[in-house]
């Protein structure tokens, strides 16, 4: 028995919106990370008074310390280095943006990650090397004074005494350290090193791959209030999680493809999102369906994202690199973008 046309017509118009909500519905579920809310807003011109009127460098070291004094770890106004540059790389800020002190010229070749530790002293990682100098992690006062090295000064190597493209490093409450080494996904290192106070090496974890407790790009490193050592596993597009002697937790993918780290006092861990894109570049190892570029914010407690702070690239660069992330204690963000050289402040709306 065949069906009167206005019927027909009725029926084809709901299969249609049946098939329209359904598109809809799997569009939104194909980038569900990238729709949470972004309470924040960009605080033009911070931190553009630099000392003698250099400009900003590549930069992806950043870290709040606990008076939310902001410090960074600056290339020397260069694109790529600071080979031969009088510039200090070390740089401290007030929450204003007012240069505080800076220290650390004619020692570093890349300055690549830092770290406040609770009594105030500056770690400083140099993920490069020329001649005698980079591969190492240096130790200093607030003040800027030398207190320790590790690693031998441009020797790359991958014993307990050497380094090969430092990342990132932490300092547990203790006085541990934990470095992350490797910057190249296949070749050197991939691996966490842990050393006492002191400096004695202790132990290693990790190796190229990508199955639990293995890296790719271990590019950043943070520790939590329960000290859980967590690792930017950028490659592998995951963040790890492990206990201080190194055994595998558990493995977050919900953050993208992480660059930077950052944990604050309450537990809220922030993730720099420096590769993805959405739609396939030219740059295969940046396509990361469902996920782009900015800052995902969520709980350690429970991995939950919560927020996300979109940072597009501008039209005329094919990627803007916002690598390094921190926050201070009444919220405002921090990012350290390499490709763009500048640090940008995101304030809560």
């Amino acid at each position: 028995m065949s069906l009167p046309s206005r019927m027909w017509a009725m029926l084809l118009v709901s299969f249609l919106a049946v098939i329209s909500t359904s598109g809809n519905a799997f569009a939104q579920a194909e980038s569900p990370m990238n729709s949470f809310p972004n309470p924040f807003h960009l605080v033009d011109g911070w931190a553009k008074d630099l000392p003698g009127g250099r400009e900003w460098g590549s930069t992806n070291a950043i870290f709040v310390d606990s008076k939310d004094n902001v410090w960074v770890g600056e290339r020397c106004g260069s694109r790529t280095n600071c080979v031969d540059s009088p510039l200090d790389p070390v740089l401290e800020f007030d929450a204003s943006g007012k240069v505080i002190k800076t220290f650390g010229d004619g020692m570093f070749i890349v300055p690549h990650g830092v770290f406040v530790d609770r009594a105030g002293n500056v770690w400083v990682t140099d993920n490069s090397s020329k001649d005698d100098k980079g591969q190492q992690v240096i130790k200093f006062s607030p003040d800027g004074k030398e207190l320790m090295r590790l690693g031998k000064p441009g020797v790359a190597g991958d014993g307990p005494d050497t380094f090969n493209q430092p990342d990132g490093v932490v300092v547990a409450p203790n006085g541990d350290i934990f470095v992350a080494d490797g910057h190249t996904a296949g070749k050197g290192n991939a691996r966490i090193v842990k050393f006492s106070k002191d400096g004695t090496f202790i132990k290693q974890w990790g190796e190229h791959g990508s199955g639990p407790g293995q890296f790719e790009v271990p590019h950043g490193i943070a520790i939590d209030s329960k000290g859980r050592i967590f690792v930017a596993d950028r490659n592998n597009k995951r963040v790890q999680i492990f206990d201080q002697d190194g055994k595998f937790l558990e493995e977050w993918k919900q953050f993208g493809e992480p660059s930077g780290l950052f944990i604050d006092s309450h537990d809220i861990l922030y993730v720099t999102d420096s590769q993805s894109q959405d739609t396939e570049p030219k740059n295969a190892g940046s396509y990361n369906p469902g996920f782009e570029q900015g800052i995902r914010i969520g709980s350690v407690k429970d991995g939950k994202v919560t927020a996300f702070i979109p940072v597009p690239h501008p039209p005329d660069v094919a990627t803007n690199a916002p690598e390094g992330v921190a926050a201070d204690s009444k919220g405002n963000v921090y990012i350290a973008d390499v490709v763009l050289k500048d640090i940008r402040k995101y304030s809560r709306n």
